[in-house]
């Protein structure tokens, strides 16, 4: 067992969970909940997430906010006044930096992509567009409700409004889809010269349609051509790779996700909304869970709080390398024990040495870094620091 040190605070981060949809995609395992026709409650949901998060900013102080994540579900279904009274809130409740990273995610519908100006002009500087694809029948087999002209449509007017930056959604492994199917939409989306676009492969999660009624994906070989042909088309497109599934041109990183990746804190406000905070003081870090359902979150009588746990020493060696084998950059060995308050235990030195002698990391004196083979075979490498 690794012995305690002295935490250190990493950098804070705050995400927000606005959990409708107008229909739940198929392959979606994250905490959304059909529109169903429903006029939403735009207000009072704002009010409880302000309400939430006065509560959690009692865990974290005075310390700096870095950047923003509105999530969801689809969080362009609220309107640009929602927005506004919603980062004017969370203002008057932490310290936000000025120079603050602040994303939404956006579907392309015409309606909602009309209202990107008005997002930037409420203070979103980042906007996150789910495109998933540029072809109709792969559209269709996804369950996604946009066309390809509204997704150019959405990337037009992303480019003519005054963003920091905006990222494209791009997903691949999908149904019956060929190589040429892949390289069509990355090709579609390479094209539209985004800053920022996040390619990631199709998995099966539990709880889903998908689940239930599985569609006929790629063979293993295929997705490795697809992976290899596109990281090939990308970086000739002038794109880093720089986290498993992101690209990005030079210096158009999400920092709010690099935050996660490093092992830094966030604060989760909204339905089912994780976060992650370290409390230098106990020494300990707590991850807290947020009441999953809408309606029971906007529960007067109940607290929004589902679930605070401390991190028992044991998972923090796990958790810190599930995090920071995602990204390609190199990892300082001394965030090990700086961000875990953890010396490194004769175990995590032997499961690191297994993956050094499988070829899956190097080493320097200082750092850990994920090699090629350890890309492709990131779940083997993740599994051995258990």
């Amino acid at each position: 067992m690794s012995q305690p040190l002295s935490l250190k605070l990493p950098p804070l981060s705050l995400y927000i969970h606005i959990p409708w949809c107008v229909q739940k995609c198929p392959y979606c395992d994250f905490n959304s909940h059909g529109q169903k026709g429903q006029v939403l409650p735009e207000s009072e949901y704002v009010s409880h997430l302000l309400d939430d998060l006065t509560e959690d900013a009692k865990l974290v102080g005075d310390r700096a906010i870095h950047s923003i994540f509105i999530g969801g579900g689809t969080p362009s279904l609220f309107s640009a006044q929602a927005i506004q009274t919603l980062l004017d809130g969370v203002k008057k409740r932490v310290n936000l930096l000025v120079d603050a990273e602040i994303t939404m995610e956006a579907n392309p519908g015409t309606v909602e992509s009309q209202r990107f100006a008005d997002y930037v002009k409420a203070g979103i500087t980042r906007i996150s567009i789910g495109v998933q694809s540029f072809q109709p029948e792969k559209l269709a087999a996804l369950g996604r409700i946009h066309d390809e002209n509204q997704a150019l449509n959405a990337v037009k007017l992303a480019k003519n409004i005054d963003l920091n930056s905006f990222n494209l959604d791009l997903m691949h492994g999908l149904p019956k889809q060929s190589l040429e199917d892949a390289m069509f939409d990355l090709n579609s989306a390479i094209t539209q010269q985004p800053p920022h676009l996040s390619w990631y492969q199709l998995t099966i999660e539990p709880n889903t349609q998908f689940h239930s009624k599985p569609p006929k994906l790629p063979e293993d070989e295929l997705l490795w051509d697809i992976q290899e042909r596109g990281d090939e088309l990308l970086k000739q497109a002038g794109f880093e790779q720089y986290e498993i599934s992101a690209y990005s041109q030079v210096g158009q990183q999400c920092q709010h996700n690099l935050n996660y990746w490093r092992f830094g804190d966030y604060l989760g406000i909204g339905c089912g909304a994780h976060g992650k905070i370290t409390l230098a003081n106990k020494n300990q870090i707590v991850r807290t869970v947020k009441v999953k359902h809408p309606k029971g979150y906007m529960d007067l009588t109940r607290s929004y709080m589902s679930d605070k746990k401390v991190v028992p020493s044991e998972d923090l060696p796990f958790e810190f390398f599930m995090n920071r084998f995602r990204l390609l950059e190199p990892c300082p060995k001394s965030d090990y024990s700086d961000f875990t308050g953890l010396a490194m235990d004769d175990g995590t030195k032997k499961n690191l040495q297994i993956a050094l002698n499988r070829g899956l990391l190097v080493e320097s004196a200082d750092e850990w870094r994920v090699t090629q083979l350890g890309r492709r075979y990131l779940n083997t490498l993740l599994e051995m620091m258990v």
